[in-house]
């Protein structure tokens, strides 16, 4: 995306809000992705990363067989420069999303992930049964040489007016983002034969401290 204002983030509200969930391409240019992974891979080989687990609070569980990511959260006061420019993009996004769709959203949360090979995220929301704090979910993808073949897509499953489904398939391409109502959009990430890069996060309507309320 060479030109940063509003536009392209309005049209990501309206397709959220007509349709469910939106895809932008070059959210992040090539040079963006590149330094976000310096990061990545940096905090990747100090051991910061974590096996995720599914669930929250007493609820959490580690299950290999449902969801197979590592994770690293961003602290926005502690995120270095090239992550800083995604934060404040995701900022911008998120006041368009409020002032076209009125959703009240307060803060986000984000953190690097990557799916080993071998790995995926079977079929699920992102809003928690405990807790109803997450409305909109995005995901940006790092994979700079993702090729058909490599897998880690993206499934949507969008519910037909005769009660039937129909999966959509997102590729993972290096700077695509994907952004989705965190409450209905049920989808899974396809199994990984490559390491599959991302920034994942979602946009809450309580401030990110206070989510346990």
């Amino acid at each position: 995306m060479t030109n940063k204002d509003t536009l392209p983030y309005e049209q990501i509200a309206i397709e959220v809000a007509e349709k469910g969930f939106a895809i932008l391409d070059d959210f992040l240019s090539k040079t963006e992705v590149a330094e976000i992974l310096e990061v990545l891979n940096s905090r990747r080989e100090g051991g910061e990363f974590q096996k995720a687990g599914v669930g929250s609070g007493a609820d959490y569980k580690q299950l290999h067989d449902i969801r197979g990511d590592y994770i690293r959260w961003i602290e926005p006061k502690e995120a270095l420069p090239p992550t800083q420019v995604f934060l404040s993009r995701v900022g911008q996004m998120m006041q368009t999303l409020n002032r076209v769709c009125f959703l009240g959203l307060k803060d986000f949360e984000t953190h690097f992930t990557y799916y080993p090979a071998g790995s995926r995220y079977a079929r699920h929301l992102d809003q928690f049964k405990s807790t109803d704090h997450r409305r909109i979910s995005f995901v940006c993808y790092l994979n700079t040489d993702w090729v058909p073949g490599n897998g880690g897509e993206l499934r949507f499953f969008i519910p037909n007016e005769d009660g039937t489904e129909t999966a959509l398939d997102i590729e993972p391409l290096a700077g695509r983002l994907a952004c989705f109502r965190a409450d209905v959009m049920e989808h899974e990430v396809l199994l990984a034969h490559k390491t599959r890069y991302s920034l994942t996060g979602w946009m809450l309507d309580q401030y990110h401290e206070l989510t346990f309320l």
